[in-house]
């Protein structure tokens, strides 16, 4: 649990944030965003990340690496015959912030973080009638639930990005997926991450030098246990009705992580 102390800190420090990035006055103790994880896929690989769950079932070797880089960018691949550990299911993911071949970056009850990437979505990657999602804030640990998942999802039929808090089932923003499909587009997203009604986040997203979404909520929950680890690729359900499951990728480059300090 996050003390009163704390979350008073918390807050002073998300609202000079906010000001500076809005454009509004800063006091002359306005926090800032330090630099904290600027990997190459290029120089790093793989390495970039705390952990790598390519195929953990097994499921279609033949398809292996389903996660690898090509140049400067990290590239997710997803067929209709690969299964997750659970079968009604399909995860092909990386998580957290690795700075070193022993060391990783922890996000903490008080802490602020923000990662910002450039995301490629094929039209071949839809919206589905069930989960799909390609970014997620956790707890790590088998069987825990998401935080923050960034989501392609079918509204009323039509295909839809958006950010959501599941803890409460709360919509951050929503846009059309189709007129971001086939190019790269910026993704910043931030979290200050507090327990109950102490945390909050905002997302960002971005076609050229066209803001598409800029969402936020506060008072919200943002932590489950010890701490939160953020994870990109593709996770979907089978459980989609719409027909639209079909061999496909995610490309990510230009990742950084900040911390607010």
């Amino acid at each position: 649990m996050t003390n009163p102390s704390r979350r008073a800190l918390l807050g002073a420090a998300v609202g000079g944030a906010v000001a500076a990035t809005a454009g509004l006055p800063a006091t002359a103790h306005a926090a800032g965003w330090k630099l904290r994880w600027s990997p190459s896929a290029g120089s790093d690989g793989l390495g970039a990340f705390e952990t790598v769950e390519d195929d953990r079932a097994g499921s279609h070797p033949q398809g292996q690496p389903h996660i690898l880089t090509e140049g400067d960018t990290f590239r997710f691949h997803m067929h209709t015959v690969d299964r997750d550990t659970s079968t009604d299911r399909q995860r092909q993911e990386v998580t957290g912030l690795r700075t070193s071949g022993s060391s990783f970056l922890r996000w903490l009850p008080g802490e602020t973080w923000r990662v910002t990437y450039r995301m490629y979505i094929p039209g071949s990657l839809k919206a589905t009638t069930s989960f799909t999602h390609i970014m997620q804030m956790k707890q790590p640990g088998t069987g825990t639930s998401p935080i923050v998942v960034q989501s392609l999802r079918r509204v009323s039929g039509v295909q839809t990005i958006e950010l959501r808090l599941p803890l409460a089932d709360i919509l951050v923003g929503r846009t059309d997926l189709v007129p971001l499909q086939n190019k790269w587009i910026d993704v910043d997203f931030r979290i200050a991450i507090g327990d109950g009604a102490s945390g909050s986040v905002r997302w960002i997203l971005k076609d050229g030098t066209t803001t598409v979404v800029d969402g936020a909520k506060s008072g919200v929950d943002t932590l489950l246990v010890d701490r939160v680890r953020p994870k990109w690729g593709i996770y979907r359900s089978l459980a989609d009705t719409s027909g639209s499951l079909q061999d496909t990728h995610l490309l990510l480059t230009g990742m950084r992580g900040y911390q607010l300090v």
